[in-house]
Protein backbone atom coordinates (compact mmCIF):
# COMPACT_ATOMS: atom_id res chain seq x y z
CA UNK A 1 0.00 0.00 0.00
CA UNK A 2 1.58 3.45 -1.04
CA UNK A 3 1.28 6.66 1.39
CA UNK A 4 -1.41 8.48 0.19
CA UNK A 5 0.47 11.67 1.91
CA UNK A 6 3.74 12.44 -0.18
CA UNK A 7 4.18 10.66 -3.48
CA UNK A 8 7.43 11.92 -5.65
CA UNK A 9 6.94 10.01 -8.81
CA UNK A 10 8.00 12.02 -12.08
CA UNK A 11 4.70 13.00 -14.16
CA UNK A 12 4.08 9.58 -16.35
CA UNK A 13 5.52 10.13 -20.21
CA UNK A 14 2.71 7.81 -21.28
CA UNK A 15 0.17 9.78 -21.53
CA UNK A 16 -1.92 10.75 -23.90
CA UNK A 17 -2.65 14.65 -24.50
CA UNK A 18 -4.62 14.65 -27.85
CA UNK A 19 -6.61 11.07 -26.99
CA UNK A 20 -7.05 8.74 -23.78
CA UNK A 21 -5.52 4.84 -24.51
CA UNK A 22 -8.23 3.09 -22.62
CA UNK A 23 -7.87 -0.80 -21.45
CA UNK A 24 -11.03 -2.71 -21.51
CA UNK A 25 -12.15 -6.16 -21.52
CA UNK A 26 -12.56 -7.48 -24.95
CA UNK A 27 -15.75 -7.75 -27.28
CA UNK A 28 -17.21 -9.72 -29.84
CA UNK A 29 -16.76 -6.79 -32.35
CA UNK A 30 -13.18 -6.65 -31.69
CA UNK A 31 -12.37 -9.71 -33.86
CA UNK A 32 -11.49 -8.27 -36.89
CA UNK A 33 -8.46 -6.30 -34.64
CA UNK A 34 -7.85 -8.93 -32.91
CA UNK A 35 -6.79 -11.09 -36.20
CA UNK A 36 -4.79 -8.16 -37.60
CA UNK A 37 -2.94 -8.30 -34.17
CA UNK A 38 -2.44 -11.96 -34.06
CA UNK A 39 -0.87 -11.58 -38.02
CA UNK A 40 1.72 -8.69 -36.75
CA UNK A 41 2.86 -10.29 -33.45
CA UNK A 42 4.83 -12.70 -35.89
CA UNK A 43 5.73 -16.54 -34.52
CA UNK A 44 5.96 -17.75 -30.82
CA UNK A 45 3.20 -16.31 -29.46
CA UNK A 46 0.81 -18.82 -28.89
CA UNK A 47 -1.99 -17.44 -27.27
CA UNK A 48 -2.77 -15.24 -30.21
CA UNK A 49 -3.20 -17.70 -32.80
CA UNK A 50 -3.42 -17.07 -36.82
CA UNK A 51 -7.00 -18.24 -36.55
CA UNK A 52 -10.41 -16.68 -36.80
CA UNK A 53 -12.34 -19.48 -35.47
CA UNK A 54 -9.60 -19.92 -32.31
CA UNK A 55 -9.56 -16.08 -31.71
CA UNK A 56 -13.26 -16.02 -31.60
CA UNK A 57 -13.45 -18.83 -28.98
CA UNK A 58 -10.91 -16.82 -26.99
CA UNK A 59 -12.83 -13.67 -27.03
CA UNK A 60 -16.32 -16.07 -25.75
CA UNK A 61 -14.72 -17.59 -23.44
CA UNK A 62 -13.43 -14.40 -22.19
CA UNK A 63 -17.35 -12.97 -22.33
CA UNK A 64 -18.14 -16.03 -20.08
CA UNK A 65 -15.40 -14.91 -17.48
CA UNK A 66 -16.48 -11.50 -16.66
CA UNK A 67 -20.00 -12.65 -16.78
CA UNK A 68 -19.02 -15.05 -13.98
CA UNK A 69 -17.70 -12.26 -12.07
CA UNK A 70 -20.67 -12.47 -9.21
CA UNK A 71 -19.51 -16.28 -9.05
CA UNK A 72 -17.95 -16.94 -5.51
CA UNK A 73 -16.26 -20.21 -6.59
CA UNK A 74 -12.41 -20.74 -7.15
CA UNK A 75 -11.00 -20.24 -9.93
CA UNK A 76 -11.89 -22.62 -13.04
CA UNK A 77 -9.51 -21.49 -15.50
CA UNK A 78 -11.74 -18.38 -16.61
CA UNK A 79 -10.01 -16.56 -19.37
CA UNK A 80 -10.17 -12.83 -19.48
CA UNK A 81 -8.70 -10.59 -21.95
CA UNK A 82 -8.26 -6.99 -22.43
CA UNK A 83 -7.93 -4.61 -25.21
CA UNK A 84 -6.17 -0.96 -25.68
CA UNK A 85 -7.95 1.02 -27.56
CA UNK A 86 -7.36 4.71 -28.90
CA UNK A 87 -10.99 6.20 -27.90
CA UNK A 88 -9.71 9.22 -30.72
CA UNK A 89 -9.91 6.54 -33.41
CA UNK A 90 -11.22 3.83 -32.24
CA UNK A 91 -8.51 1.72 -32.76
CA UNK A 92 -7.35 -1.39 -30.91
CA UNK A 93 -3.67 -1.22 -30.64
CA UNK A 94 -3.27 -3.95 -28.42
CA UNK A 95 -4.04 -6.99 -26.33
CA UNK A 96 -3.53 -8.94 -22.96
CA UNK A 97 -4.83 -11.21 -20.81
CA UNK A 98 -5.55 -13.75 -17.52
CA UNK A 99 -6.20 -17.67 -17.28
CA UNK A 100 -7.01 -17.15 -13.76
CA UNK A 101 -5.70 -21.05 -13.27
CA UNK A 102 -4.28 -23.43 -15.38
CA UNK A 103 -4.56 -27.34 -15.26
CA UNK A 104 -7.09 -29.19 -14.89
CA UNK A 105 -8.15 -31.29 -18.11
CA UNK A 106 -5.87 -28.91 -20.31
CA UNK A 107 -2.51 -29.21 -18.06
CA UNK A 108 0.69 -26.79 -18.46
CA UNK A 109 3.94 -28.26 -19.67
CA UNK A 110 7.30 -27.47 -19.29
CA UNK A 111 10.68 -28.12 -18.50
CA UNK A 112 12.74 -27.96 -15.61
CA UNK A 113 16.51 -27.13 -15.48
CA UNK A 114 18.04 -29.00 -12.79
CA UNK A 115 21.97 -30.23 -12.35
CA UNK A 116 23.24 -32.80 -11.18
CA UNK A 117 26.97 -33.95 -10.26
CA UNK A 118 29.06 -36.68 -11.32
CA UNK A 119 32.45 -37.38 -10.43
CA UNK A 120 35.00 -40.07 -10.89
CA UNK A 121 37.54 -40.23 -7.88
CA UNK A 122 39.80 -42.30 -10.15
CA UNK A 123 40.15 -39.97 -13.09
CA UNK A 124 40.25 -36.72 -10.62
CA UNK A 125 36.95 -35.66 -12.45
CA UNK A 126 34.12 -33.65 -11.27
CA UNK A 127 31.32 -33.12 -13.73
CA UNK A 128 28.01 -31.05 -13.52
CA UNK A 129 25.76 -31.52 -16.13
CA UNK A 130 22.61 -29.92 -16.78
CA UNK A 131 19.17 -31.61 -17.37
CA UNK A 132 15.39 -30.55 -18.31
CA UNK A 133 13.09 -32.57 -16.44
CA UNK A 134 9.45 -32.59 -17.99
CA UNK A 135 7.12 -31.26 -15.73
CA UNK A 136 2.84 -31.69 -15.89
CA UNK A 137 0.90 -29.38 -13.65
CA UNK A 138 -2.92 -29.85 -13.23
CA UNK A 139 -3.59 -27.88 -10.33
CA UNK A 140 -2.36 -24.14 -11.29
CA UNK A 141 -0.78 -21.76 -11.24
CA UNK A 142 -2.60 -18.29 -12.73
CA UNK A 143 -0.67 -17.58 -16.05
CA UNK A 144 -0.62 -13.76 -17.63
CA UNK A 145 -0.44 -13.76 -20.89
CA UNK A 146 -1.75 -12.84 -24.60
CA UNK A 147 0.60 -9.85 -24.66
CA UNK A 148 1.02 -7.50 -27.65
CA UNK A 149 0.84 -4.04 -28.61
CA UNK A 150 0.69 -2.87 -31.88
CA UNK A 151 4.50 -1.20 -33.45
CA UNK A 152 2.64 1.98 -33.55
CA UNK A 153 2.15 2.48 -29.96
CA UNK A 154 5.36 0.90 -28.61
CA UNK A 155 6.63 4.58 -26.70
CA UNK A 156 6.19 6.08 -23.84
CA UNK A 157 4.34 3.68 -21.27
CA UNK A 158 1.98 2.34 -23.43
CA UNK A 159 3.12 -1.08 -22.94
CA UNK A 160 3.74 -0.81 -19.24
CA UNK A 161 -0.19 0.10 -19.50
CA UNK A 162 -1.25 -2.65 -21.51
CA UNK A 163 0.52 -5.15 -19.30
CA UNK A 164 0.27 -3.93 -15.55
CA UNK A 165 -3.71 -3.10 -15.74
CA UNK A 166 -4.37 -6.42 -15.33
CA UNK A 167 -3.33 -6.37 -11.82
CA UNK A 168 -5.04 -3.69 -11.07
CA UNK A 169 -8.27 -5.76 -12.06
CA UNK A 170 -6.53 -8.92 -10.36
CA UNK A 171 -6.12 -6.75 -7.20
CA UNK A 172 -9.90 -6.22 -6.95
CA UNK A 173 -11.13 -9.86 -7.46
CA UNK A 174 -7.72 -11.91 -5.72
CA UNK A 175 -10.06 -14.96 -4.81
CA UNK A 176 -10.69 -15.44 -8.73
CA UNK A 177 -7.13 -16.36 -9.10
CA UNK A 178 -4.99 -18.96 -8.26
CA UNK A 179 -2.43 -17.73 -5.63
CA UNK A 180 0.88 -17.87 -7.61
CA UNK A 181 1.01 -16.36 -10.92
CA UNK A 182 2.94 -17.17 -13.79
CA UNK A 183 4.32 -16.07 -17.49
CA UNK A 184 5.85 -17.70 -20.20
CA UNK A 185 7.89 -15.79 -22.66
CA UNK A 186 8.78 -16.19 -25.73
CA UNK A 187 11.72 -17.81 -26.91
CA UNK A 188 14.56 -17.63 -29.81
CA UNK A 189 12.83 -17.91 -33.19
CA UNK A 190 14.32 -16.37 -36.35
CA UNK A 191 11.95 -14.37 -38.65
CA UNK A 192 10.86 -18.11 -40.66
CA UNK A 193 9.55 -18.93 -37.43
CA UNK A 194 11.90 -21.85 -36.83
CA UNK A 195 13.56 -22.09 -33.09
CA UNK A 196 16.76 -23.64 -32.46
CA UNK A 197 15.82 -25.67 -29.37
CA UNK A 198 12.73 -27.36 -31.64
CA UNK A 199 14.48 -28.37 -34.25
CA UNK A 200 16.97 -30.19 -32.30
CA UNK A 201 14.51 -31.48 -29.58
CA UNK A 202 10.06 -31.32 -30.55
CA UNK A 203 10.90 -31.87 -33.93
CA UNK A 204 12.33 -35.66 -33.77
CA UNK A 205 9.27 -36.83 -31.72
CA UNK A 206 6.39 -34.66 -33.25
CA UNK A 207 7.96 -34.46 -37.07
CA UNK A 208 5.98 -31.13 -37.33
CA UNK A 209 7.54 -27.38 -37.76
CA UNK A 210 7.47 -25.06 -34.89
CA UNK A 211 4.69 -22.82 -36.19
CA UNK A 212 2.39 -26.09 -36.40
CA UNK A 213 3.23 -27.30 -33.11
CA UNK A 214 2.57 -23.79 -31.56
CA UNK A 215 -0.90 -23.63 -33.19
CA UNK A 216 -1.52 -27.07 -32.19
CA UNK A 217 -1.16 -26.60 -28.88
CA UNK A 218 -3.92 -23.91 -28.49
CA UNK A 219 -5.99 -26.51 -30.03
CA UNK A 220 -5.62 -29.64 -27.94
CA UNK A 221 -2.84 -30.20 -25.91
CA UNK A 222 -3.29 -34.24 -26.11
CA UNK A 223 -0.32 -34.50 -29.09
CA UNK A 224 2.01 -33.05 -25.69
CA UNK A 225 1.48 -36.14 -23.64
CA UNK A 226 1.32 -38.80 -26.25
CA UNK A 227 4.21 -37.81 -27.75
CA UNK A 228 6.71 -35.81 -25.50
CA UNK A 229 9.52 -37.84 -24.07
CA UNK A 230 9.53 -38.37 -20.43
CA UNK A 231 13.10 -38.90 -19.65
CA UNK A 232 15.22 -36.16 -18.56
CA UNK A 233 17.27 -34.18 -21.53
CA UNK A 234 20.73 -33.84 -21.19
CA UNK A 235 21.68 -29.91 -22.40
CA UNK A 236 25.33 -31.15 -23.74
CA UNK A 237 23.95 -33.69 -26.27
CA UNK A 238 21.75 -30.92 -27.76
CA UNK A 239 23.74 -28.48 -30.71
CA UNK A 240 25.01 -25.54 -29.83
CA UNK A 241 22.52 -23.37 -31.44
CA UNK A 242 19.82 -25.02 -28.75
CA UNK A 243 21.87 -25.12 -25.87
CA UNK A 244 22.25 -21.62 -25.99
CA UNK A 245 18.41 -20.53 -26.24
CA UNK A 246 17.74 -21.76 -23.46
CA UNK A 247 16.06 -19.95 -20.91
CA UNK A 248 16.73 -17.00 -23.53
CA UNK A 249 14.01 -14.46 -24.93
CA UNK A 250 13.62 -12.83 -28.25
CA UNK A 251 15.46 -9.22 -28.47
CA UNK A 252 11.98 -7.29 -28.52
CA UNK A 253 10.81 -9.33 -25.24
CA UNK A 254 13.75 -8.40 -23.30
CA UNK A 255 12.07 -5.40 -21.64
CA UNK A 256 8.97 -7.52 -20.70
CA UNK A 257 11.30 -9.63 -19.16
CA UNK A 258 13.29 -6.60 -17.47
CA UNK A 259 9.49 -5.40 -16.30
CA UNK A 260 8.34 -8.48 -14.90
CA UNK A 261 11.11 -8.64 -12.81
CA UNK A 262 10.78 -5.40 -11.61
CA UNK A 263 7.30 -6.21 -10.81
CA UNK A 264 8.70 -9.51 -8.49
CA UNK A 265 8.81 -11.87 -10.81
CA UNK A 266 11.74 -14.20 -10.78
CA UNK A 267 13.33 -16.83 -12.99
CA UNK A 268 13.22 -20.47 -11.31
CA UNK A 269 14.33 -22.34 -13.76
CA UNK A 270 11.13 -23.41 -15.61
CA UNK A 271 11.33 -23.12 -19.72
CA UNK A 272 8.75 -23.56 -21.85
CA UNK A 273 8.90 -27.25 -23.97
CA UNK A 274 8.78 -25.55 -27.84
CA UNK A 275 10.78 -22.68 -27.67
CA UNK A 276 12.84 -22.96 -24.26
CA UNK A 277 11.86 -19.48 -23.33
CA UNK A 278 11.98 -18.39 -19.52
CA UNK A 279 8.74 -18.84 -17.29
CA UNK A 280 8.87 -16.47 -14.15
CA UNK A 281 6.90 -16.61 -11.12
CA UNK A 282 5.64 -14.59 -7.93
CA UNK A 283 3.02 -15.00 -5.61
CA UNK A 284 -0.33 -12.92 -6.57
CA UNK A 285 0.28 -10.94 -3.31
CA UNK A 286 4.04 -10.12 -3.83
CA UNK A 287 3.16 -8.65 -7.19
CA UNK A 288 3.83 -4.93 -6.66
CA UNK A 289 1.25 -3.25 -8.82
CA UNK A 290 -1.06 -5.43 -6.35
CA UNK A 291 0.65 -5.08 -3.25
CA UNK A 292 1.78 -1.06 -3.96
CA UNK A 293 -1.99 -0.40 -5.57
CA UNK A 294 -4.90 1.76 -2.90
CA UNK A 295 -8.45 1.73 -3.10
CA UNK A 296 -9.54 5.70 -2.90
CA UNK A 297 -12.62 7.32 -2.97
CA UNK A 298 -13.50 10.15 -5.79
CA UNK A 299 -13.89 12.97 -3.83
CA UNK A 300 -13.84 15.51 -6.55
CA UNK A 301 -13.23 15.96 -10.41
CA UNK A 302 -11.59 18.92 -11.59
CA UNK A 303 -8.49 20.14 -13.91
CA UNK A 304 -5.23 18.88 -12.45
CA UNK A 305 -1.89 20.57 -13.60
CA UNK A 306 0.68 18.54 -11.86
CA UNK A 307 0.32 15.87 -10.06
CA UNK A 308 1.78 12.04 -9.89
CA UNK A 309 1.85 9.40 -12.61
CA UNK A 310 -0.83 6.28 -12.18
CA UNK A 311 -2.19 3.80 -13.62
CA UNK A 312 -5.62 3.65 -12.48
CA UNK A 313 -9.01 1.03 -12.60
CA UNK A 314 -13.04 1.76 -12.05
CA UNK A 315 -13.01 -1.30 -9.64
CA UNK A 316 -16.27 -1.70 -11.44
CA UNK A 317 -17.31 -4.60 -13.44
CA UNK A 318 -17.54 -3.16 -16.20
CA UNK A 319 -13.67 -2.61 -16.37
CA UNK A 320 -11.68 0.13 -17.31
CA UNK A 321 -8.47 1.46 -16.73
CA UNK A 322 -5.90 4.16 -18.36
CA UNK A 323 -2.72 6.26 -17.67
CA UNK A 324 -3.48 9.83 -15.57
CA UNK A 325 -2.92 12.19 -12.93
CA UNK A 326 -4.05 11.46 -9.24
CA UNK A 327 -4.32 14.16 -6.54
CA UNK A 328 -3.80 11.88 -3.68
CA UNK A 329 -6.22 13.45 -0.70
CA UNK A 330 -6.35 12.84 3.18
CA UNK A 331 -8.34 9.86 4.54
CA UNK A 332 -8.61 7.55 0.97
CA UNK A 333 -9.92 9.86 -0.98
CA UNK A 334 -8.70 11.49 -4.05
CA UNK A 335 -9.45 14.39 -7.21
CA UNK A 336 -9.77 13.43 -10.44
CA UNK A 337 -8.70 14.85 -13.84
CA UNK A 338 -12.05 15.05 -15.62
CA UNK A 339 -10.46 13.13 -18.96
CA UNK A 340 -9.80 10.29 -16.28
CA UNK A 341 -12.96 10.00 -14.97
CA UNK A 342 -14.50 10.22 -18.01
CA UNK A 343 -12.61 7.30 -19.42
CA UNK A 344 -13.03 5.58 -16.52
CA UNK A 345 -17.09 6.23 -16.01
CA UNK A 346 -16.47 7.24 -12.85
CA UNK A 347 -18.36 9.88 -10.53
CA UNK A 348 -17.98 11.55 -7.13
CA UNK A 349 -18.41 8.65 -4.60
CA UNK A 350 -17.15 6.04 -6.86
CA UNK A 351 -14.32 3.87 -5.97
CA UNK A 352 -10.82 3.54 -7.93
CA UNK A 353 -7.92 1.47 -7.68
CA UNK A 354 -4.41 3.16 -8.79
CA UNK A 355 -0.94 2.29 -8.49
CA UNK A 356 2.18 4.15 -8.92
CA UNK A 357 3.22 3.38 -12.96
CA UNK A 358 6.50 2.58 -11.90
CA UNK A 359 8.69 1.56 -8.87
CA UNK A 360 9.50 4.36 -6.68
CA UNK A 361 12.62 2.66 -5.39
CA UNK A 362 13.88 0.77 -7.88
CA UNK A 363 15.41 0.82 -12.02
CA UNK A 364 12.53 1.26 -14.38
CA UNK A 365 12.30 -0.30 -18.14
CA UNK A 366 10.51 0.56 -21.36
CA UNK A 367 7.51 -0.29 -21.97
CA UNK A 368 7.27 -4.30 -23.03
CA UNK A 369 5.96 -4.84 -26.44
CA UNK A 370 4.78 -8.84 -26.37
CA UNK A 371 4.97 -11.92 -23.96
Amino acid sequence: MFDVRIFSLQPYDGLARTSMLLIRPIAMDDLPALEALSHAAGFGLTSLPKDAKLLKRRIKASLRGFENLSDEDPPRGETYLFVLEDTAIGKIAGTSGIVSKVGGFDPFYGYQLETSVHASAQLHIRKEIQTLHLVEEHDGPCEVGSLFLSPDYRRGGNGRLLSLSRFLFMADHLDYFDPVVISELRGITDKTGRSPFWDAVGHHFFDIDFPSADYLSMVDKKFIADLMPEHPLYIPLLPYSAQSSIGKVQPETEPALAMLKSEGFELNGMVDIFDAGPVVRCPLKQIRSIRESAKLRVESIGPITEGTGFLIANSQQNFRACAGHVVLLPDGMCRLDPSVASALNVRIGDSIRCVPAKPSKTETYDAPNSI
